[in-house]
């Protein structure tokens, strides 16, 4: 590994780094389709502070892969290279619901205030104004896994062509596609939910973990530049201010070179703004 040259980070750098950090050494970790950021991040821990954790990869699931490069979907052959064995999804569910999978990366149209994701409508059943692509195995793992972590690299607010703010993070999603730590009128106990749900919030602006008395988002850190009244602006509820926000703690030379490495492809950025790529944060 070399670090020569290795003198900034991007913010899908920063996000993978900050990614890799809710895995713990020993951690069973599963990762679906076409997100090659919590791939980044998964790897990146997993040649670090996890060596001891067990990464069930893909579609396919391949054990602890070392694929030469990261391609745009799981699905891609490569994902499998070096893993051994290789589980079907099947039995990757079977996996979550004994209770052995400990974490997970999920992500959302929208986001709300208790980590609920919605990745099936935009409106109402009786009036569906977008229609999404749906919550593959989300609905169903998000049930028994341990914990996950949310990211996006869309924590803003838009302005519509009616001249509505519209935003990633809401107040309440218009259609629950993957519980995260409680519902609007009940918690996942009641709700008879295994696992934990969400603990940490990944985005391009900041971290959040949750109030353990509200389950509301609690701001953690703040990226470099980003101020809490920014982080405010573009979220769509009032968020708990922890009582010690800090800065984001940077990634180190070594963190940034071993991304590169796995990810020699840059697809980890795929989905980021250009104005966003374009911003680097010297150490």
């Amino acid at each position: 590994m070399s670090i020569k040259g290795t003198d900034y980070y991007t913010i899908d750098e920063l996000m993978a780094v900050c990614m890799a950090r809710t895995i713990k050494n020993g951690d069973t970790i599963f990762n679906g389709v076409a997100v090659p950021l919590p791939f980044t991040a998964i790897m990146l821990a997993f040649k670090t502070h996890a060596p001891e954790s067990i990464f069930w990869s893909g579609l396919l699931a391949g054990l602890n892969p070392d694929p030469p490069f990261l391609p745009p979907t799981s699905g891609d052959s490569v994902m499998l290279h070096r893993a051994n064995p290789i589980l079907h999804l099947h039995q990757i569910f079977d996996l979550a619901m004994r209770g052995e999978l400990d974490r997970i990366f999920f992500s959302g149209a929208q986001i709300d205030k208790y980590g609920n994701l919605n990745n099936t409508l935009i409106g109402t059943l009786d009036n569906i104004k977008i229609k999404l692509p749906g919550g593959a195995g989300s609905s169903h793992i998000g049930c028994f896994a341990k914990n996950y972590t949310i990211w996006s690299i869309r924590h803003d607010a838009k302005v519509s062509s009616k001249g509505q703010r519209v935003f990633t993070f809401v107040e309440s999603v218009d259609f629950v596609t993957t519980v995260g730590r409680r519902t609007s009128t009940r918690n996942r106990d009641e709700l008879g939910l295994m696992g934990g749900g969400p603990d940490c919030v990944v985005t391009n602006l900041c971290t959040f973990d949750f109030d353990p008395l509200t389950d509301v988002m609690r701001l953690k850190t703040l990226h470099p530049g980003v101020t809490v009244e920014e982080v405010l602006e573009n979220t769509g509820f009032e968020p708990v201010l922890s009582d010690t926000i800090v800065e984001t703690p940077p990634p180190t030379k070594e963190e940034i070179a071993l991304i590169r490495e796995i990810d020699p492809m840059n697809t980890r950025k795929v989905g980021f703004s250009r104005s966003a790529l374009e911003k680097r944060y010297d150490f």
